[in-house]
């Protein structure tokens, strides 16, 4: 990905309305994206309808739209990016569902919680409900869980796009983790 401080500049032109801006931005930002879209959708089936190059093209496309945000930056800018994959990817799991009740379920990676439900992949659906119950508990922790697991943040980068030190983001981190293998190993709830 181009320097931060490109990224920043680009962000804050595309706010200000300049279209062209967005034109630049996306060429810098576009490996990253992709590379955190194909993350996502690692441990799909083969024949899955939404490839990664479609992921980062739907969030693309909503994200075009976005004129009255104040971009913070890159780690702000990826914060963003995360909530839409979170959406596309629930949303695309419900239609899915609807269709073919338990076939081909879609999972979502989560680096480093190997101890959710003994998978390092939890489905979309199961991950997004236990993240509404947790983020009517902490919005904090549920947005951290968010931020790494949907938007691919490290610690440091979700720490600045939550305004925490590293240190208090790692804590949240851990916390999350344990709050949602605790949910997700007692299966469904309402």
């Amino acid at each position: 990905m181009a320097s931060p401080r490109s990224v920043t500049a680009l962000l804050t032109d595309w706010s200000r309305g300049d279209s062209a801006a967005l034109d630049q931005l996306l060429p810098l930002v576009y490996a990253e994206l992709r590379r955190i879209a194909a993350r996502q959708l690692r441990g799909e089936r083969a024949n899955h309808t939404l490839q990664p190059t479609a992921l980062v093209h739907e969030v693309y496309m909503r994200l075009v739209d976005q004129r009255e945000v104040d971009w913070q930056g890159r780690a702000h800018f990826l914060g963003v990016v995360a909530r839409v994959m979170r959406r596309i990817l629930v949303d695309h799991a419900r239609r899915h569902g609807a269709r073919k009740r338990g076939d081909g379920v879609q999972c979502v990676p989560i680096d480093d919680l190997t101890d959710i439900a003994a998978a390092p992949d939890v489905p979309v659906l199961a991950l997004d409900l236990a993240l509404a119950r947790l983020e009517s508990i902490d919005p904090g922790l549920a947005r951290i869980v968010e931020l790494r697991a949907f938007g691919g943040l490290t610690i440091d980068e979700a720490a600045h796009v939550l305004r925490v030190s590293p240190s208090t983001a790692k804590r949240e981190w851990r916390t999350a983790k344990a709050w949602l293998n605790q949910q997700l190993s007692l299966g469904p709830q309402a």
